[in-house]
């Protein structure tokens, strides 16, 4: 029972304290506890709506099981992973932010994003590591460390273009950038994994475009949450300055 608690720990633990960064950067109108909670269910949902969808694709061989050139291995990256599970996160998005009072700033689109890619990846940890249980403690690791913040920073890219369509800072008329962005993201994420896990002589060089890729992206997550954060701050000091002159 130790065990359980333990390996249900190392899958859950990473999630929940990448929700907690981005909950501490939402320090001027912090969402409620309870939302970021619903947007955690939301992500568990949306998981199950992702394995469905990746069960049809295997079913009827759309994506292959085992990839065995790099066609074969993008393909299996964009059409079996990004693109089904990236519409799952953002049906559920949708579904949270649509009616919600609290989506009032900027910012609030990356928190509800994350809390819903954490919650993707927490189901996806609990998966992977109780189902390679013999050597669960590297698994986690290699998650802790590559997966889950692959999910982080694909929900960062979501959540970014979400509220800039929807506080009109971005013509509608790219709007498929909610959905086309956190596709590549995790697309390539996905297809140098494959690639490099290939039996060729071009493993180790892919393996390190991985690394480099890993590290870009996440200086464009920094950026983008760092411009949410910049242009709530900005609209705040506009609404203060208006209330003082009216008074």
């Amino acid at each position: 029972m130790s065990s359980f608690r333990t390996i249900l720990l190392a899958a859950v633990l990473p999630p929940f304290l990448l929700i907690l960064y981005i909950w501490w950067k939402d320090r001027q109108q912090p969402e409620p506890f309870s939302q970021l909670v619903k947007g955690f269910l939301f992500g568990i949902l949306s998981a199950g709506i992702a394995i469905l969808f990746e069960s049809g694709i295997s079913f009827f061989h759309i994506a292959p099981d085992e990839p065995a050139n790099f066609f074969q291995a993008t393909w299996k990256a964009f059409m079996g992973a990004a693109i089904p599970e990236e519409i799952a996160k953002l049906l559920m998005l949708w579904l949270l932010l649509r009616h919600n009072r609290y989506f009032d700033e900027r910012f609030d689109g990356i928190v509800y994003a994350v809390c819903i890619g954490m919650g993707f990846a927490a189901t996806e940890n609990i998966i992977y590591l109780f189902t390679n249980i013999d050597t669960w403690e590297s698994v986690a690791v290699g998650r802790a460390l590559f997966a889950v913040p692959g999910h982080f920073l694909f929900a960062v890219s979501m959540g970014y273009f979400y509220s800039m369509i929807h506080f009109g800072d971005m013509s509608w008329r790219k709007a498929n950038r909610i959905f086309i962005v956190p596709v590549l993201l995790h697309g390539i994420y996905d297809s140098l994994i494959f690639m490099s896990s290939l039996d060729t002589m071009w493993s180790g060089i892919l393996l390190v475009c991985f690394y480099i890729f890993c590290l870009k992206m996440l200086r464009y997550g920094r950026r983008r949450i760092a411009e949410q954060l910049k242009r709530d701050r900005h609209q705040a000091t506009i609404i203060q300055m208006n209330e003082e002159t009216t008074i």
